[in-house]
């Protein structure tokens, strides 16, 4: 059974009127207009990533030292988009995004997620990208790592797939040119394409 639903349940906190693929005449305001929650254990590095962010034009930074404290930053506070650290005690980044992403009483399953890390072998980076997170953001972060992975959850909103034991943004990257549907198996490339390829599946 295919249903089909909203993209988002709430929309980022601002509006761009740059041209697709122009984030760099983005108006500083636009970004300025952000809330972004940084989650990491580490003091020292929430430091040097909210001066990163507010040195690319992000005024409005929110910190909070592990996951469960990030998760109640989200209940008292409207995020446009959260940035995690992989690696936090008690409550990790994978875990985080696991619950932000289907939790009953999350604040918004649809957040915008970028994980930070400074790993980056395959196990970790499927583990994290299965659990529902949006990009990823190698560390050391720049400013212009941050601003590639903002401009690309803004511009490049991948839809978000329910399936029986996934809720997330699509984990394939390209769809088939000639294929315009939402489906994702090789099997479903055969069924009648829905009209909105942006919307929910739910398998």
């Amino acid at each position: 059974m295919v249903s089909h639903g909203p993209v988002s349940n709430r929309p980022l906190g601002f509006s761009i009127h740059a041209p697709q693929g122009a984030f760099s005449a983005t108006p500083m305001t636009s970004l300025a207009a952000l809330q972004i929650l940084l989650v990491d254990d580490n003091p020292h590095m929430r430091t040097i990533a909210s001066a990163v962010l507010k040195s690319a034009g992000i005024k409005k930074v929110l910190e909070a030292g592990d996951g469960g404290a990030g998760l109640q930053m989200l209940r008292d506070h409207a995020v446009d988009l959260a940035i995690v650290d992989y690696n936090m005690f008690p409550l990790d980044g994978v875990e985080f995004t696991r619950l932000v992403r289907n939790s009953p009483d999350s604040a918004n399953p649809y957040l915008p997620i970028i994980m930070m890390t400074g790993h980056s072998g395959k196990q970790r980076v499927y583990e994290a990208r299965d659990a529902g997170v949006t990009e990823f953001l190698a560390k050391p972060i720049t400013a212009k790592g941050v601003l590639d992975r903002i401009q690309s959850v803004i511009w490049k909103p991948r839809p978000f797939v329910k399936t029986e034991g996934y809720f997330g943004p699509d984990r394939r990257r390209a769809s088939p040119s000639h294929f315009r549907g939402p489906f994702r198996r090789a099997t479903d490339a055969a069924r009648e394409p829905a009209t909105d390829a942006s919307s929910i599946v739910t398998v």
